[in-house]
């Protein structure tokens, strides 16, 4: 009988993709070191053009139709940033309206056509039993740019009221703000400024009509809020002069007399 038997047997080594103390030959080593490299310079590239797109996304201006048809350039800010000239037309916007008394208010008859009438103020209580218990409906409109904290707002009107002439509700009287200097806003903290107003308050009579003039000089703190950028149609008329006069996303907190002496 005979017996085959395998002249010789291979033991077959199991297929590992790592192992220790195996080495690669070179040209393998450099491939995948210029991958690992190509990989690392590309996540790079993507920072580097992220932080390039935010910084130019936070500087360009954009075309913004109104729905007026008008057409004005925007730029993205923060949500609580505004810029000098926002801040200083704000305060010299609000300062005219609250403190130009000419005792004529305008209105619309049944027809819809505009009128002019005599101003018979707003109803705002008394700051002592002698005091005016009235100011303007100007006044008292642009008012709504004062904070309600701390009942602020209704505070201030009544003060306004004990300095406002009754004379600007019968017509014998008028007063006129004269802006002379509005600062740079100087900024407190993320969202809240000050700012200084120099002006004149001229008062003509109806027997003088040179004019009286003192000095108006105050220092007036802001701060940034959200305002609806969107008004329904059958929103109150009184909320829209709210909204109106609130429209730059700021509130007056604080209106102090200017003092210099505090800056020295």
């Amino acid at each position: 009988m005979l017996n085959f038997q395998k002249s010789s047997s291979t033991k077959k080594e199991p297929l590992q993709l790592l192992r220790y103390n195996k080495y690669v030959t070179t040209r393998v080593g450099i491939i995948s070191l210029v991958g690992f490299s190509m990989a690392a310079l590309s996540l790079l590239l993507q920072f580097l053009n992220y932080g390039a797109v935010s910084v130019l996304n936070r500087k360009q201006l954009a075309l913004v139709q109104l729905s007026s048809g008008d057409t004005i350039t925007a730029r993205a800010v923060d949500p609580q940033q505004r810029s000098d000239e926002v801040i200083k037309k704000f305060v010299s916007d609000t300062f005219i309206k609250m403190f130009n008394w000419d005792g004529l208010v305008q209105t619309f008859n049944e027809k819809g056509e505009p009128i002019t009438k005599q101003d018979t103020g707003v109803e705002v209580g008394k700051l002592n039993n002698k005091s005016n218990s009235r100011v303007a409906t100007s006044s008292y409109n642009a008012a709504f740019a004062l904070s309600e904290n701390g009942g602020f707002r209704a505070a201030f009107l009544k003060k306004l009221a004990s300095i406002t002439p009754k004379g600007i509700f019968n017509g014998d009287t008028q007063v006129s703000l004269i802006p002379r200097f509005i600062s740079q806003p100087r900024q407190l903290r993320d969202g809240k400024w000050e700012i200084d107003f120099i002006g004149t308050l001229v008062t003509f009579e109806r027997s003088d009509n040179s004019g009286k003039g003192i000095t108006f000089n105050k220092t007036i703190t802001l701060s940034s809020i959200s305002n609806p950028e969107y008004i329904p149609a059958n929103t109150s008329e009184l909320a829209k002069k709210i909204y109106a006069a609130r429209r730059a996303g700021l509130e007056i907190t604080e209106i102090v007399d200017l003092d210099l002496g505090k800056r020295k």
